[in-house]
């Protein structure tokens, strides 16, 4: 399998966009089934058994939560 290459992108969406993708993820995983996404040009395929996490940060008047999902390519 090629390498490829290492990648570090924040993508900005509208809400209704936004709301699309996490109703999808939600939907997935509450099938127990694998997620496709498309960011910024690269199509993503999340497996059934990706980790799930909620990070939250603060800093000054700014706070930020992330949720995040991760999985190893096979």
């Amino acid at each position: 399998m090629a390498k490829r290459p290492e990648r570090d992108i924040e993508k900005t969406y509208p809400r209704a966009q936004f709301v699309a993708k996490l109703r999808r993820l939600a939907d997935a995983l509450e099938k127990g089934k694998a997620f496709s996404i498309q960011v910024a040009g690269e199509r993503l395929h999340v497996p059934a058994d990706a980790y799930f996490s909620v990070e939250h940060e603060r800093e000054g008047a700014v706070d930020e939560l992330e949720l995040q999902v991760r999985w190893k390519r096979e």
